[in-house]
């Protein structure tokens, strides 16, 4: 069957932001996708191997329990916040709905992360480094001079295919939104009926019964957010 004819069942609410697992399939420990997305996933892996590509996954599923500690963190101080060029910010120099925007440029907002779904993945190709190095998931790394330069002219053509169902959700094209994220695959089959169901309501009653950092700019700016950070332009 293709992947692109998959009668894919709508997530629940719970499922749909994070807060359940049973949508998922374990691949090895510690890293689940959903179940219609493991096949093709493999299917990817396979095909990237005959091209001396070692896929891998870096991340797959990724609870809202995570997805706030990353949120409250940033929000605290605790972990670096950047701008689209990867220069460090001062939170503290920024009204409140400033560092809520801030924060979105790298990381989604609890609840509305593409992870939760298990349609969307974090890639990197282990079969170009040492076993030393250092996963950083930066642009530079999938950049011409980066060791993963390949792997992203190999996801390129497999994306332009339109065959498997992949795309990058992070392309860097809206310019106003989430930054580029050339390691972000997506199975397009999938995340779009979850993208579908993820609604400004569904995201506002959530937030409101969360203990979320910088709370009460998020729901002061949440059509925005959702306009520019959830919806996909493309």
């Amino acid at each position: 069957m293709s992947p692109l004819s998959l009668n894919i069942v709508p997530l629940n609410l719970e499922q749909l932001t994070g807060r359940s697992q049973n949508h998922l399939r374990e691949l090895f420990p510690g890293h689940w996708l959903h179940g219609d997305v493991v096949e093709p996933y493999l299917q990817l892996v396979d095909r990237a191997s005959k091209e001396g590509i070692s896929l891998r996954l870096a991340s797959g599923f990724r609870a809202f329990e995570r997805q706030l500690a990353i949120w409250n963190a940033k929000a605290r101080g605790e972990r670096p916040v950047v701008d689209g060029e990867g220069q460090s910010l001062v939170l503290g120099d920024m009204s409140k709905s400033e560092q809520v925007f801030a924060i979105l440029r790298w990381s989604a907002l609890p609840g509305a992360s593409r992870h939760h779904w298990g349609s969307d993945m974090d890639i990197w190709d282990s079969g170009a480094v040492s076993d030393a190095y250092r996963l950083q998931l930066s642009p530079e790394e999938y950049a011409p001079s980066g060791p993963f330069y390949h792997c992203s002219r190999f996801l390129d053509e497999v994306i332009a295919s339109g065959e498997t169902g992949f795309f990058r959700p992070y392309s860097g094209k809206n310019t106003d939104g989430v930054a580029a994220e050339p390691w972000h695959l997506s199975f397009r089959p999938v995340a779009s009926i979850c993208e579908a169901e993820l609604t400004p309501q569904v995201l506002r009653e959530l937030i409101e019964n969360t203990d979320i950092c910088l709370q009460g700019a998020i729901l002061e700016n949440l059509d925005e957010i959702y306009s520019r950070f959830i919806v996909l332009k493309c």
